[in-house]
C-alpha cells in the first residue's frame, strides 16, 4: 500500500504553513499501522485541498471534479482578472462577454456558477458584484457540476473557490511594478512572515494599485486593494487566521453589448468597430467599494474529532451609472439604447460550522463530517431602468446622454436568510476503494421588495440535496470513478413585470478517471457527465431573463498538466459540451468543442539560465443563439520571463498575441472578444 501517491493537482502550490498542514492532513489519512515507516518518505507534490469535501483530501482520491490553477500558474500567465483563471482548464467558458472591467463572467458545463472566497459565499446579486483581486490569491479552483451538498445554494455549474494568500512561517516578500498597452499602470506589494520570535503569530500583508483603460472608447478603472492577515497558534491542537480585505475600484463601466447587425451579419454600412462604445462616457460611472474581514478557527478536540468553524462579514457599496444598446429601431441604422443605475449597499453575513471525525480499523479509515451553515443577505439601494431611453446611431453614435434626476431612481431591498445542514462520510476500505455519500438540508427565507413595480415577493423555499460516490485506487496511479451530485438555488431577483422566481434545481452524473502516477510530476483526468437544470433562465427577444424550464448539458472533459521533462511542462485541456434547451435546441452561448495547450520551457541549468518561456493556443468553437452561428476562433498567448538573480525578475506577457478580431458569442446581443494585452513587468523579491 502507499499513502504518497501524488495529487493531480498543480505542484507546490502551498505555502511553508500550508505544506505543514497538508502533510499532517495526509498522515491522518493513512491506517495507524503505516505511519511511521512513511513518516520519512511523503512525497513533496502531495497536494490537499479542501474544496471538494469540506475536509483536506488529495483530489487524484476524490470522486468529484475540481481544477485548480496554482498561484505559480496565475503570476506565470500574469492573470488580471479572475474569469482569465482557468483559460488553460476543461469545462470552464470565460471571455464570452469580452474585456468586462466590472464583472466575472464563467459558464461551467454549460451553466452558471457561484463565486466563493475561502470556502464562503461571495454575493452577486444583479450589478452588485463582488471583485477578488488576483494578486491576492494564493491559488483558484472550480468544483463542476452542481455542489449544494456542501455549500448551500448553487447554480448547477458550480462554485468557483478563490483561496487568499495567507501568513508564512518564512519571512518573505515581493514588489513588483507593471507596464502595458491600454495605459496599464500597476504597482504591487506582498510580504508576509513570523511577527513573533517563537513564530507563533505571523502576519502577511499584501497591497496593489492598479489602472488600466478597457477595449471600449472612453472606458477605464482604476483599483485600491489592500488585505492585511493574521494566524496564530494558539496551542498545538487550536489555530485562528484572520482574514480581512479592502478594495475600491472607479471607473468608467464597459458595456461590450453589441447587435448581430454588423458584428456577425454584414451591412450595407460594413462592420462596426470592436472599440465602439454606445455608452456615454461623460456620464456613466462605476464606483464600487468592497470591504470584509473575517477568520478561519480549528481546534483538535481529540485524536479523533475537530472543530473547524468560518466567518467573514462583508460589505458592498456600489454608485453605478451605465448606458449601454439595447435593440434595433428597424431602420437599419440606429437602435435603443437602454440606462440603468443602481446606488446601494449589501451587507453580508456567512458562518460554517464543522465537526471532523476520523477513525481507523485495521482494513478502514472513516472520515465523517457533520456542519451547519447560515447565510445572511441585505441589499438595501435605488435604482432606475429605462430600456428605450433613446436613440443612437449603430456605427457613428453620439455618446452625450440626458441625465437622469435622483427622483426618478426608486427603492429596492432584498433579504435573504439560508439554513442549511449537512452530514458527509467518507470511507476508505484497504486502501484501494472510497465511498463517499452526504445529504444535506436547506432552508430559505427570501423577500424582495420594489417600490418601482410597488410588489413584496416573501418565499420560503426549502430543499434536501444528495450525493453519493465511489472511486477505486488503482496502484498504477489509475482511479476511475462514479459520481452523483444535487443543486439548489433559490432567486432572489424579481421579473421584468415584477413577479418572483421559481428555486432551480441541478442533477449531475458523472462518470471518470484520475491517473496522477507515484514518480511523475503531474496529473490526467477525465469525465463524461450529464447535467439536468429545472427552471432554467434564458434571455428573451427583448433582452429580458425568463425561466423557461429545463435545460441539459452532457460532455466530455480531459486536462492535464505534467512534466514532459525536466524542464519542458504542458498543459492541456478539451471539452466537449452539448447543452440544450426545453426545446432540445442549442443553447445560446455555449460552444460544443474548446481546446487549449501550454507549454512551458525553463532554462535553468543551461547556458540561458533565468531565463524561462511559454506559449498557448485557445481554441472555441463555433456556438449559436437561435438561427445565428457564431463562428469559431483560436488565439494565442505568449510570456517571457528572466530572472537577473535570486531577487530581481522582468517579464513580458502577450494575451491574443496577433491581436485578433473576432465575436466571442451572441445572446440576443454579440460580444466582441478580448483584444491584445501587452504587459510588462519588473519585481524585486527577498
Amino acid at each position: 500500500m502507499s499513502c504518497s501517491r501524488p495529487s493531480f493537482l498543480p505542484f507546490n502550490v502551498l505555502s511553508s504553513s500550508a505544506h505543514r498542514a497538508a502533510m499532517a492532513t495526509l498522515l491522518l489519512s493513512c491506517p495507524l499501522a503505516a505511519q511511521a515507516q512513511d513518516n520519512a518518505a511523503q512525497s513533496d507534490t502531495i497536494v490537499v485541498t479542501a474544496t471538494a469535501l469540506k475536509v483536506a483530501a488529495p483530489l487524484a482520491e476524490t470522486p468529484r471534479s475540481v481544477s485548480s490553477v496554482s498561484r505559480e500558474a496565475l503570476d506565470k500567465r500574469n492573470v488580471q482578472s479572475l474569469d482569465e483563471s482557468f483559460r488553460y482548464r476543461s469545462g470552464v467558458l470565460s471571455g464570452h462577454y469580452g474585456a468586462d472591467n466590472n464583472t466575472n463572467w464563467f459558464k461551467v458545463r454549460g451553466f452558471d456558477q457561484a463565486t466563493y472566497l475561502d470556502g464562503l459565499r461571495l454575493y452577486r446579486t444583479g450589478y452588485y458584484q463582488w471583485l477578488p483581486e488576483t494578486y491576492g490569491l494564493e491559488r483558484v479552483e472550480v468544483f463542476k457540476g452542481p455542489a449544494s451538498i456542501l455549500y448551500g445554494e448553487a447554480p448547477s455549474g458550480g462554485i468557483v473557490n478563490a483561496v487568499s494568500k495567507r501568513p508564512t512561517e518564512e519571512a518573505q516578500g515581493e514588489i513588483e511594478i507593471q507596464v502595458g498597452n491600454r495605459e496599464h499602470r500597476q504597482f504591487a506589494f506582498d510580504t508576509s512572515g513570523p511577527a513573533t520570535e517563537s513564530g507563533d503569530i505571523r502576519y502577511r500583508m499584501v497591497g496593489l494599485y492598479k489602472e488600466r483603460d478597457g477595449d471600449l472608447d472612453g472606458t477605464y478603472n482604476k483599483r485600491y486593494y489592500f488585505a492585511p492577515s493574521l494566524e496564530w497558534d494558539i496551542s498545538d491542537d487550536t489555530q485562528l487566521t484572520v482574514l480581512a480585505s479592502f478594495q475600491k475600484d472607479d471607473g468608467v463601466p464597459v458595456n461590450p453589448f453589441k447587435l448581430a447587425y454588423g458584428t456577425v451579419q454584414d451591412t450595407p454600412f460594413g462592420k462596426v468597430d470592436p472599440e465602439t462604445n454606445y455608452g456615454a462616457p461623460d456620464y456613466d460611472k462605476d464606483e464600487h467599494t468592497q470591504t470584509a474581514i473575517g477568520y478561519e478557527f480549528k481546534h483538535q478536540l481529540d485524536d479523533t474529532w475537530k472543530f473547524e468553524q468560518d466567518l467573514r462579514y462583508s460589505k458592498l457599496d456600489l454608485d453605478l451609472r451605465s448606458t449601454y444598446m439595447d435593440f434595433a429601431t428597424g431602420d437599419g441604422r440606429t437602435a435603443y439604447r437602454g440606462h440603468l443605475q443602481r446606488n446601494g449597499e449589501i451587507d453580508s453575513f456567512t458562518v460554517d460550522n464543522r465537526m471532523v471525525g476520523k477513525w481507523y480499523t485495521e482494513r478502514t479509515e472513516n472520515t465523517l463530517l457533520v456542519g451547519v451553515d447560515y447565510q445572511d443577505l441585505s441589499l438595501d439601494g435605488k435604482e432606475f431602468d429605462d430600456f428605450t431611453y433613446d436613440i443612437v446611431d449603430i456605427f457613428d453614435p453620439d455618446t452625450s446622454i440626458t441625465p437622469v434626476p435622483d427622483s426618478a431612481l426608486t427603492g429596492r431591498k432584498i433579504d435573504k436568510q439560508q439554513l442549511g445542514l449537512y452530514v458527509q462520510d467518507q470511507l476508505r476500505i484497504d486502501d484501494s476503494w472510497v465511498l463517499l455519500g452526504a445529504v444535506r438540508y436547506d432552508n430559505a427565507d427570501v423577500r424582495s421588495e420594489s417600490k418601482r413595480y410597488d410588489v413584496v415577493v416573501d418565499e420560503t423555499q426549502s430543499a434536501v440535496s444528495w450525493s453519493g460516490g465511489v472511486m477505486y485506487l488503482g496502484d498504477n496511479g489509475l482511479n476511475p470513478y462514479l459520481s452523483y451530485t444535487e443543486s439548489f438555488q433559490p432567486v432572489a431577483q424579481l421579473s421584468a413585470t415584477g413577479a418572483g422566481f421559481d428555486d432551480i434545481e441541478g442533477e449531475q452524473w458523472e462518470l471518470g478517471t484520475k491517473y496522477a502516477p507515484t514518480g511523475w510530476d503531474g496529473y490526467v483526468t477525465a469525465a463524461v457527465f450529464d447535467i439536468k437544470e429545472s427552471n432554467s433562465f434564458a434571455t428573451t427577444a427583448g433582452g429580458y431573463q425568463t425561466q423557461e424550464g429545463e435545460r441539459t448539458a452532457t460532455g466530455f472533459e480531459i486536462e492535464g498538466v505534467g512534466y514532459l521533462t525536466q524542464s519542458l511542462q504542458l498543459t492541456a485541456a478539451y471539452t466537449y459540451t452539448d447543452a440544450r434547451d426545453k426545446n432540445d435546441n442549442r443553447a445560446a452561448l455555449i460552444p460544443r468543442h474548446m481546446a487549449s495547450a501550454w507549454l512551458d520551457y525553463d532554462f535553468t541549468g543551461s547556458t540561458l539560465n533565468g531565463l524561462n518561456v511559454g506559449a498557448g493556443i485557445r481554441h472555441v468553437g463555433e456556438s449559436v443563439d437561435g438561427s445565428i452561428t457564431v463562428p469559431d476562433y483560436t488565439v494565442a498567448d505568449a510570456m517571457a520571463s528572466y530572472a537577473f538573480d535570486n531577487n530581481w525578475t522582468a517579464q513580458v506577457n502577450v494575451n491574443n498575441l496577433t491581436d485578433k478580431e473576432y465575436v466571442a458569442s451572441c445572446d440576443f446581443w454579440c460580444y466582441y472578444g478580448e483584444s491584445r494585452s501587452v504587459i510588462g513587468s519588473l519585481s524585486y523579491q527577498w
